[in-house]
């Protein structure tokens, strides 16, 4: 999650919220690729949680990572909440339980984001080993009750974690315990916008399918591959979701605007302060009806920050925002990234993929989202199994990617770091299933042994 921005221009018209997104727009010779992930930091000693206060704690690891890197610190009431690269763009920050966000800079080429990912790895490594720390790849914490884990000082936090409870059975589950990795892509126009979020979109199961990693809850099967996908059905439905519309004539960016206008708020801030207003429309914030704020109007950091707020499958800013992946060991983390740029960013594999799904409903599509978290390669639409279409998929990402034709110093296309995703077809098991398979088998009925062998 990006730091919440700062841009106090009150807001006089829909028009400006419109254009707020509409400055995405960017010639392809532009257009850059992000990669967002996170990861579940735990003590080497014992696996358990680790706090934010103390020695060893997280905020001491982003202190040594702030003089490690020379990295502007993220300050929230004296405490440090995360770092900001001013030169390059990239940041680090915390989600709710401590999980330990990067957020990378825009690269031109999914061989620099596999550089800055092994950079940032040593440089975690470098400050968190002596500190006891290690990381988790996985979707979801796979030991720890929800009671065992820290609260991180940040404001934004503590209003989330009042009003999860009321909107769905899972908020503070997805808060505490869950963990994603994210791509962020670009758009030429309103037009490459909609048709790269519609295929996005309804391909989005596949990425959870194959990316499927999060089957255990506190030391047990819960039953799904991926429950960190389950979660997101019932943590908060008004801001969450497949964005039916999106598929509907007259799609854009005004039909976005109307759609989180109407999605409910969580907080405004001003200066230090988070102002609850949980509940409340941005709609009637913009009409100046607000009951905590009642006749001030929003500025444009407040729009920027409540965007930020909505959780679709795919979320629409700026960019695009694959939503659909659960986190996963460092080697598999640009597959994603991979997988989605052969299949976006190259016209002829956008094209196809768009021809695999132009077809399918509203109810299919929603079907096959719901069905993905338990049943993975198994899950249907129409007459096909899942695992099918993620192979047709994976087939239209490579061509794509070797028609890109970016090459680095050894010779090699960006298709190389589809390898992993190419595994996982070949055996037609996700990585859940490998993971259930250990433990019925040799871990002998115990998760303690991810920490060791998907720890990053």
């Amino acid at each position: 999650m990006a730091r919440d921005q700062i841009d106090m221009t009150p807001l006089q018209s829909r028009d400006e919220l419109v254009a707020w997104l509409e400055a995405g727009v960017k010639p392809e010779s532009e257009f850059r690729i992000g990669t967002e992930h996170e990861k579940t930091p735990f003590t080497l000693e014992g696996y358990h949680p680790v706090p934010y206060e103390g020695a060893k704690g997280i905020g001491a690891l982003l202190e040594g990572m702030k003089l490690l890197l020379g990295w502007e610190p993220i300050m929230e009431r004296g405490n440090i909440i995360g770092l900001y690269d001013v030169t390059g763009g990239g940041a680090i920050s915390l989600e709710p339980g401590g999980q330990f966000e990067l957020s990378g800079a825009p690269v031109e080429t999914v061989h620099q984001t596999q550089s800055e990912l092994m950079a940032h790895l040593a440089q975690v490594r470098e400050i968190a080993t002596p500190l006891g720390i290690g990381f988790l790849g996985l979707g979801m914490t796979p030991s720890w009750s929800r009671a065992q884990i820290p609260v991180m000082p940040k404001g934004r936090y503590k209003i989330m974690r009042n009003y999860m409870p009321k909107v769905g059975k899972y908020g503070l589950d997805m808060m505490f315990r869950t963990c994603t990795v994210q791509t962020n892509l670009d758009f030429s126009s309103e037009a490459d916008m909609v048709k790269k979020l519609r295929v996005s979109l309804a391909l989005q199961p596949i990425a959870t399918a194959l990316f499927a990693n999060s089957p255990f809850t506190e030391g047990k099967p819960n039953g799904f591959l991926s429950f960190r996908s389950e979660i997101w059905r019932d943590t908060d439905n008004a801001r969450s979701g497949m964005v039916p519309f999106a598929f509907e004539d007259g799609m854009g960016f005004e039909r976005y605007v109307d759609y989180a206008l109407d999605v409910p708020m969580y907080f405004v801030k001003r200066g230090e302060e988070y102002i609850d207003v949980s509940g409340s429309s941005f709609r009637d914030f913009f009409a100046g009806k607000n009951a905590v704020l009642p006749g001030e109007r929003p500025t444009l950091s407040d729009w920027a920050n409540h965007l930020s707020t909505i959780f679709p499958e795919v979320r629409l800013k700026r960019y695009l925002e694959m939503r659909g992946a659960d986190g996963v060991p460092w080697g598999r983390l640009p597959a994603l990234p991979a997988f989605w740029v052969g299949l976006l960013y190259d016209n002829d594999s956008l094209d196809a993929a768009w021809d695999i799904v132009r077809h399918w409903t509203a109810p299919e599509r929603q079907a096959l989202r719901d069905d993905v978290p338990r049943f993975g390669f198994k899950a249907r639409i129409k007459d096909r199994y899942l695992f099918e279409i993620a192979k047709e998929c994976l087939i239209l990402s490579h061509a794509g990617l070797r028609r890109r034709g970016r090459i680095d110093h050894l010779g090699r296309d960006e298709s190389r770091f589809l390898e992993p995703l190419e595994r996982i077809i070949e055996t037609g098991r996700s990585p859940a299933e490998e993971m259930l398979e250990k433990f019925n088998g040799p871990w002998k009925g115990s998760v303690e042994p991810a920490y060791r062998e998907y720890a990053f």
